[in-house]
C-alpha cells in the first residue's frame, strides 16, 4: 500500500534581503536573521518575541530552545512542518525594554494547518538572563 498523502516540507529560511516573516517590515538581513544566528541578541523582549514567531515560521527548533528559559525549556521541541505560519500581530507591550528584567508581549499569530486557518493568541512572558531575554511562558487566549 503506497501513501498517497503529498509530501510535507519544511519552510525555508528567508535570504537577508526578503522582508522578515515577523511582519516588521524589515529585511531578514537586518532583523530576526541575526538573531536566529545567535550574531544579535533581542534588544527587547518584542524583539525576542517576533524572532521566535519568526523561528516557527522557518522551522529553527535550535533557535526556540535556545531562547527558551532554562527553567521552562522542554527538552526537545520539533515544530510541524505541516504547520505554515501567515502573520504575527503584536497587540501590546508591558516592560520588556531596554532597562527591564521582564516583560509580557500579547500577539496574535495567524497558521495555516492541513488546509484550515487558526489563530494562536497568547500573552507571553520573558526575562532578561545575564542581560539576554528569555521566553519563560504564556497564556493561552480562547
Amino acid at each position: 500500500m503506497t501513501d498517497s498523502s503529498p509530501a510535507h516540507t519544511a519552510p525555508h529560511r528567508p535570504e537577508d534581503t526578503d522582508r522578515c516573516p515577523c511582519g516588521s517590515g524589515e529585511q531578514f538581513g537586518r532583523c530576526c536573521g541575526p538573531r536566529l544566528d545567535g550574531t544579535s541578541p533581542a534588544p527587547t523582549a518584542e524583539a525576542l518575541m517576533r524572532s521566535r514567531y519568526t523561528a516557527f515560521a522557518v522551522g529553527d527548533s535550535g533557535y526556540l530552545l535556545r531562547s527558551w528559559h532554562p527553567r521552562t525549556r522542554p527538552s526537545t521541541l520539533e515544530p510541524d512542518p505541516r504547520q505554515h505560519w501567515i502573520s504575527l500581530q503584536i497587540f501590546g507591550t508591558e516592560a520588556g525594554g531596554l532597562f527591564d528584567q521582564s516583560g509580557v508581549v500579547e500577539f496574535r499569530a495567524t497558521y495555516r494547518f492541513e488546509g484550515r486557518r487558526g489563530v494562536l493568541a497568547e500573552c507571553s512572558r520573558f526575562a532578561r538572563v545575564n542581560g539576554d531575554w528569555f521566553y519563560v511562558d504564556g497564556d493561552i487566549e480562547t
